[in-house]
């Protein structure tokens, strides 16, 4: 399985802090760490260059992505007032409060085929290709584990990846049917300039292939290998939207919401279980 300083580098490169370890309490939870990657590209899509996180303060929006993870931040805009701390925050986890090796499991040489899974009644794509280090999520939720088991009272898995926003898919309030190509092409077309066809709010895929295509890159300082990590979810399925793709589903955040009511819809939304790194 991957080394504890890899998946250090990998939770830096997702959540776009500088993710250390430490023997004392954690500054992040799993949670905390798809709430960071899921608003922040909320917040982007708003036009937000910062974002403010309980316990770690004003975190950067800005694009560092053609930068080697370890390089010197950018030069911050015109007009704003974060330090250069801000860009890249320094959070510290222990190990064993945040990791749980016993549900580690490696797809690397894993092919399913044809063969079908499901978790809560829906289709689970296996993540096939990629080494999965799970993340310690067993009882720190009200209302028990159902959310993570295979029943029908499970939660359906879906990928968070990086960028993914409503250029990715057109909610169900349009127009457009997609069994008459001409109109569907029309509505999507408007939906990418109309902003009230776009669904505001945060964006995740059952499919990993969707993931891949947004998943975030960086080069190890451990083996000097290049790596992708995507995180692996369970989706509350009363709160999802599907979008007209079935590859792209939504978690709508109304307009006027605060930050602490979008940060609260994220949490009842979505819950990750597993950290997915793939050698490039």
């Amino acid at each position: 399985m991957p080394s504890p300083q890899l998946c250090l580098e990998a939770l830096s490169a997702l959540s776009g802090c500088n993710v250390e370890s430490t023997d004392r309490a954690n500054q992040l939870s799993p949670q905390d760490l798809i709430n960071i990657v899921a608003l922040k590209e909320f917040y982007k899509q708003e036009g937000f260059k910062e974002l403010e996180y309980p316990s770690l303060g004003t975190l950067s929006l800005q694009d560092v992505d053609n930068q080697d993870m370890y390089s010197p931040p950018p030069a911050l805009t015109a007009g704003s007032s974060s330090s250069e701390e801000s860009v890249r925050t320094t959070v510290k986890i222990k190990h064993e409060e945040f990791f749980d090796p016993p549900y580690d499991y490696d797809f690397t040489n894993i092919k399913d085929g044809s063969s079908t899974f499901k978790r809560g009644n829906e289709q689970y794509i296996r993540p096939c290709g990629w080494n999965r280090v799970a993340l310690r999520v067993k009882n720190r939720y009200d209302g028990g584990d159902g959310w993570l088991g295979t029943g029908e009272d499970a939660w359906p898995v879906s990928y968070q990846g990086y960028n993914m926003d409503g250029s990715l898919g057109i909610i169900l309030i349009h127009g457009g049917n997609l069994h008459q190509e001409p109109a569907f092409l029309d509505a999507a077309a408007s939906s990418l300039v109309a902003e009230d066809t776009r669904g505001r709010g945060v964006y995740s895929t059952p499919d990993i292939k969707m993931a891949e295509k947004y998943s975030k890159t960086f080069k190890s300082k451990v083996d000097g290998k290049t790596y992708q990590v995507v995180l692996q979810n369970r989706i509350n399925p009363e709160k999802r939207i599907k979008c007209q793709r079935e590859d792209v589903w939504l978690i709508y955040i109304p307009e006027g919401s605060t930050d602490i009511q979008a940060r609260a819809i994220v949490q009842e939304s979505m819950r990750p279980y597993g950290l997915l790194l793939r050698q490039v």
